[in-house]
């Protein structure tokens, strides 16, 4: 008699890009192999892989010293898996073949969290009147290079933690659109560190700090820092729209980018010293109009740093208002 196939519970929805993590880590083994294959972190890989175990109510992998090994459930998931997956790079490879035999107009946007990001579309859409403009959003910078090299992509805005290089693939276009930019903090408005126009790390020692561990290098930089600031905060993982919610009780801070607008429950504060960082870069892959989309990125990226107060100021203090960026900027090594 033939085995049946397993039940999943009602409500589970596994997309590709779960299925693709699975297979990565039973073809690896390992689940530091399989992040490396995929461009993700591995804390973020771990977590990814919990939430679908939680949510089938079973272990897909046993974790050993010698790596990691699909149980009876997970083997019986990946026969199933591996065809679909499949299938999808099939079909996208077969969709963007027919995309370009038609010859349309059409740019593909992908992009890392910002809020430079409405505007410049706003501006892309006034500066190539009758191009069709879709907007890919993504936590991982590195998958969103990934999409820009194997075509689903023509350009990628992204950002990379200080400390914790992207995988950038060969053959793209770049250029920086800011080298260093400060990573302030987000803390409830009534927290006595918020009646400072800085904040000290020390000042947050015993706070819960917020991260979100599926953005690429976020947990590594944020430790990394932590670390050498010689402080050991309790650290809570979620992402940061759970995390608004919980700063503005007072029972997190978080990172937050220096265009981030306080709110009236909600104080944004740059860190002395500016200990955390990121850099701002733009990807395309050749052909596409870099020049333009540069520059259009970089008026909308001037507009929110100059309207958010915080990160006026801090500008201010540190006289490189003019140098927001305004034009075209060569990628550097």
């Amino acid at each position: 008699m033939r085995a049946r196939a397993p039940s999943y519970p009602r409500g589970m929805e596994l997309e590709v890009r779960h299925l693709r993590a699975l297979c990565a880590i039973a073809d690896t083994g390992s689940l530091h192999k399989a992040s490396r294959q995929l461009g993700v972190s591995q804390p973020s890989l771990t977590t990814q892989l919990r939430r679908i175990e939680n949510s089938l109510g079973a272990e897909l992998f046993s974790r050993g010293r010698t790596g990691c090994r699909p149980t009876p459930l997970g083997r019986s998931l990946l026969s199933r898996a591996r065809p679909l997956v499949a299938g999808m790079a099939a079909l996208v490879d077969e969709t963007r073949a027919a995309a370009a035999r038609t010859g349309g107009q059409g740019l593909r946007v992908g992009s890392t969290a910002s809020r430079a990001l409405p505007g410049w579309l706003r501006r892309l859409r006034q500066r190539l009147p009758g191009t069709d403009i879709a907007l890919r959003m993504d936590v991982s910078a590195n998958a969103l290079l990934r999409s820009v090299a194997g075509g689903q992509l023509d350009v990628a805005f992204v950002h990379e933690v200080e400390g914790c290089p992207l995988r950038v693939p060969e053959g793209l276009d770049g250029r920086v659109l800011v080298d260093r930019e400060p990573q302030f903090v987000s803390l409830a408005r009534d927290h006595p560190a918020a009646a400072r126009p800085v904040v000290d790390l020390a000042d947050l020692a015993t706070d819960h700090w917020m991260v979100d561990p599926t953005v690429d290098g976020e947990w590594d930089g944020l430790r990394r820092v932590l670390d050498a600031a010689g402080i050991d905060p309790p650290l809570l993982h979620g992402d940061y729209h759970t995390a608004a919610s919980l700063i503005a009780l007072g029972e997190a801070v978080a990172p937050c980018q220096p265009t981030s607008v306080p709110r009236e429950d909600m104080a944004v504060r740059p860190l002395r010293g500016d200990p955390l960082a990121v850099r701002l870069l733009l990807y395309a892959r050749p052909g596409a109009p870099l020049d333009t989309l540069y520059a259009e990125l970089a008026a909308a990226y001037r507009e929110v740093a100059l309207r958010a107060a915080p990160y006026r100021e801090w500008l201010r203090r540190q006289g490189t208002a003019a140098e927001l960026p305004v034009g075209p900027c060569m990628m550097t090594a």
